[in-house]
């Protein structure tokens, strides 16, 4: 009964954080649809995305260092209200019929600006709910409620956009905002750190202070590295995998959704085995090998293939291991980080590990729609035997360099963290 007790506000902000976050997805995901009706091009759609992480990236390492300063909870249901208004204005302009692509790029980059500060806050009052025997299986849970996010939300945002439109879909949204915002406001304590000395230091100094703790422990900052690495090869997936879907004569709105929902498939699965899994002997080499594994099976099978149903499997090789990677390195830091710190530490990793997401999906939308689409409009037999003929049949090549890209990036990281071994 005790262990139960010990986790209560655990359970009651996790879920509904889940369920507010399944309402956002499912606006974003809707958005996109929008957008590509409206733009027909990768890059268009991929810089929806970009001007969510690019203030994310900038602004991350002074954010950190705010919330470090700031009681969480406060700080975290400020953010989550700013981030509502931002969407009621897009519902406001939808219905209104004067919504422009650009108001969506900033209002996107306004939400992305929010998170910068919300995210930390809401890392540290996890690690400050939850107790230190329980990281792994809360750490297995926070992943399976990203991977049900991750396959509810591509199939409900198709059939709400297709049946009621996009105001329907920010609809759900705000509902499930609302949702999360009064059980964290009335039912989820959050302790404050005993420690309040940031609060008499600068928000420059305190992001030194997170820039010189991940200096002096080259073992967390070589996996941020890395997984900076994955994200660039990830993110220019995503800026690619509508180009590959959408225009195909098998694919379309509602094969895209069932798709990007395999890999919400396999995160269930991986997460279920991240939460039950016993401790491995070497977290760090767990790791980099499930990316190695993720990256060279999804990127070369999607690439080759014609039929949904490959497309389905490749993304759920893709994805089956994410939560046991993310398990691990979220492991590997709270177990590593002090708490006082965790806010200024995590935010410099938001910034190191998330820099290259913006960075890949321009990647991504610009080698589809620049490169490799005018490459194979007038490519010999080889290229269009490989990778097919016509609109996205460029994207398919893209799909195949990040294969090649992937595996060379977890292989040579791999080298370099061969040297550390974390466990606990």
């Amino acid at each position: 009964m005790k262990k139960k007790t010990s986790l209560r506000d655990f359970y009651i902000l996790w879920s509904t954080q889940s369920l507010s976050q399944l309402g956002s997805s499912i606006t974003a995901f809707a958005l996109t649809l929008w957008l590509y009706e409206k733009t027909g091009s990768a890059l268009g759609t991929a810089a929806l995305r970009i001007c969510t992480y690019a203030p994310y990236v900038i602004m991350s390492i002074f954010a950190g260092a705010l919330t470090d300063k700031f009681d969480k909870k406060k700080t975290m249901l400020v953010c989550d209200l700013l981030a509502a208004l931002s969407t009621v204005a897009v519902f406001i302009l939808y219905k209104t019929d004067t919504l422009s692509v650009w108001h969506l790029y900033l209002i996107n980059a306004v939400s992305g600006l929010l998170n910068t500060v919300q995210q930390p806050a809401s890392e540290v009052a996890y690690t400050l709910i939850v107790p230190k025997e329980y990281y792994q299986k809360t750490g297995g849970l926070q992943s399976l409620s990203r991977s049900l996010v991750t396959i509810g939300n591509p199939v409900i945002a198709s059939a709400i956009y297709g049946f009621a439109g996009l105001d329907a879909a920010i609809a759900v949204d705000l509902v499930t905002f609302a949702t999360a915002f009064a059980a964290l406001a009335l039912f989820v304590k959050i302790p404050k750190i005993s420690s309040e000395e940031g609060k008499k230091e600068s928000i420059l100094e305190l992001a030194k202070e997170g820039v010189r703790y991940l200096i002096k422990n080259p073992l967390i900052l070589y996996v941020i590295l890395f997984m900076s690495g994955v994200n660039f090869i990830a993110s220019a997936f995503d800026a690619v995998l509508p180009a590959y879907i959408l225009p195909n004569p098998r694919g379309g709105n509602i094969i895209l959704g069932i798709v990007t929902s395999c890999s919400g498939i396999a995160m269930v699965a991986g997460s279920l085995l991240a939460t039950f899994m016993p401790k491995p002997k070497d977290r760090v080499k767990v790791i980099y090998l499930t990316m190695l594994f993720s990256l060279g099976t999804e990127n070369f099978l999607l690439a080759f293939s014609r039929y949904p149903y490959l497309w389905c499997i490749g993304q759920f090789l893709g994805w089956i291991f994410v939560p046991v990677m993310s398990t691990n390195q979220n492991v590997i830091m709270k177990n590593t980080i002090p708490a006082r710190l965790q806010g200024r530490v995590y935010a410099c990793r938001n910034t190191l590990q998330f820099f290259t997401i913006p960075i890949g999906l321009l990647f991504g939308g610009f080698m589809v729609d620049e490169v490799c689409e005018p490459l194979m409009s007038g490519s010999g037999m080889i290229l269009r035997f490989l990778f097919g003929t016509g609109k996205g049949s460029g994207a398919a090549l893209m799909l195949f360099i990040l294969g090649v890209l992937g595996t060379l990036m977890c292989l040579v990281f791999g080298n370099i963290l061969k040297k550390y071994k974390y466990s606990d």
